[in-house]
């Protein structure tokens, strides 16, 4: 086999890796080979080991299940960052199911020779990350990884919920679209039959999940972006986005400035040190609780429904303390 082949074959590899999935035709055009060729080139892979499957309700080819990458060059500089965020992550669960980077951090510092090997412990070992607080998930590694299967395989999942928002536990077969972690958690985004709409679910309040034999197929405009649209965080709220703008005191002015809270944030400095921070985001809700956070050093001062949210919730919070 020349080394011409061997590299077409790396980069089919790679793209059936990717995992976005494509058919005949357009790995044909990715690996710039007509697609007689493509078709051999899949089956050498196949005779090699490689779980190549074709999907015949997506009509794709793609890698099943768990694979082998193959062998990587990396820089100093690369592997020391590799190693460093995989097992300071793993061992403090930031976020949660990282065990599988720990296990190849370890396998990395494995293949290096003796003397390098000790040089990076005691590097990686003066680098720390503090997580922040989160769920820890306890008990649904398994609903977790039943979730990427199914995501992998568009399989619809029958889950079990503890909604926050209906009160009670539901029962709806879901399309997993995305896993998403943020923060605090992971979620599942997909299409809920219960519902009859994309939603978003926590992943540590399914209480039971099931993989069907029903498949789904991932509708072609959808993406992470375009479904949260311009949400402070997670929640998109129905309706226009509005402009919110929020004027905080000088003791906590650079605090708000240093940190990156949403692609839109526009801030503006004051001549008395203060600062007006402004954003266009989709849905009021998540935002009070982010300036309920500042206390008396932040002022809505627009939209007037964000506003009056923010001097309902703080009204309630002063009742709360008037009974001592």
């Amino acid at each position: 086999m020349n080394v011409k082949r061997i590299t077409r074959l790396l980069r089919l590899l790679q793209t059936l890796q990717s995992g976005s999935g494509r058919d005949a035709t357009r790995l044909a055009d990715s690996c710039g080979v007509c697609r007689r060729t493509l078709f051999r080139d899949l089956q050498t892979l196949k005779s090699a080991g490689v779980p190549v499957e074709y999907d015949r309700e997506d009509g794709r080819y793609r890698v099943a299940g768990a694979y082998f990458l193959p062998p990587t060059n990396f820089t100093a500089e690369e592997a020391f960052a590799l190693i460093c965020l995989a097992e300071q992550s793993a061992n403090a669960e930031m976020p949660a199911f990282l065990e599988p980077a720990g296990v190849a951090a370890r396998k990395l510092l494995a293949a290096m020779p003796e003397e390098l090997r000790e040089q990076f412990r005691s590097l990686t070992g003066s680098v720390h990350l503090r997580p922040t607080a989160r769920n820890p998930l306890a008990e649904k590694q398994s609903v977790y990884q039943l979730l990427v299967d199914a995501q992998a395989a568009r399989r619809v999942v029958e889950i079990d919920y503890g909604s926050l928002t209906e009160w009670e536990t539901i029962h709806t077969k879901l399309r997993p679209y995305e896993l998403l972690f943020d923060r605090r958690s992971w979620y599942v985004i997909g299409r809920s039959s219960l519902h009859n709409e994309v939603r978003t679910f926590n992943v540590s309040r399914i209480h039971n999940a099931e993989a069907t034999a029903e498949c789904f197929r991932r509708p072609q405009g959808f993406s992470l972006a375009r479904y949260l649209r311009n949400a402070w965080r997670l929640i998109p709220e129905p309706g226009p986005d509005s402009e919110v703008h929020v004027h905080f005191q000088s003791v906590v002015a650079h605090n708000v400035s240093e940190v990156r809270w949403h692609a839109t944030q526009r801030c503006a400095w004051r001549d008395d040190g203060t600062l007006d921070f402004r954003a266009t985001v989709s849905g009021l809700s998540e935002v009070s609780w982010w300036v309920l956070g500042y206390g008396d050093q932040a002022e809505v001062i627009a939209p007037v429904e964000l506003r009056r949210l923010v001097a309902r919730r703080a009204a309630n919070m002063m009742r709360i303390y008037d009974r001592a």
